[in-house]
């Protein structure tokens, strides 16, 4: 008696369609972009534009350099900081992690993301300058 070999079955041709048929549709539908701006991104924005305008306001300011780091070293006795200052060596770190993370907003929206990361700016820079944070652009509050 004469035993068949099993071999192996011929390769199916893929699928043109996945499971959701959506999948190798055609050449126009590509697979979806990382995005343009990324928190990381929006957050350097937002420093960078409240450190220019403190720049231009206080001749003070304009040999200093804004750093952004992601976490600080080591916590200290209020907890872990949003931000150190050099006074030495003319450098404010602000740390984008606890600034965003640990930050209690009003609203959780981009605009007051945003607000929360300026004034974090206007308080590192008063630390720095040893003055009141709400010193720093006056006429920027004033409504009345």
């Amino acid at each position: 008696m004469m035993r068949r070999r099993r071999t192996a079955a011929p390769a199916a041709r893929p699928s043109r369609h996945g499971r959701h048929g959506r999948e190798d549709r055609s050449p126009v539908v590509r697979p979806p972009l990382p995005p343009l701006e990324t928190r990381a991104d929006k957050f350097d924005l937002a420093v960078g534009t409240a450190a220019e305008f403190l720049r231009s306001a206080w001749p003070e300011l304009r040999d200093v350099r804004f750093e952004v780091g992601s976490m600080p070293a080591a916590s200290d006795e209020d907890g872990i900081p949003r931000w150190s200052v050099s006074t030495e060596h003319k450098r404010i770190t602000l740390y984008r992690l606890p600034i965003e993370r640990l930050s209690h907003l009003h609203r959780n929206d981009e605009l007051h993301r945003r607000m929360m990361i300026e004034s974090c700016v206007f308080r590192a820079a008063a630390e720095y300058l040893d003055r009141d944070p709400w010193d720093l652009g006056p006429e920027r509050f004033r409504y009345f």
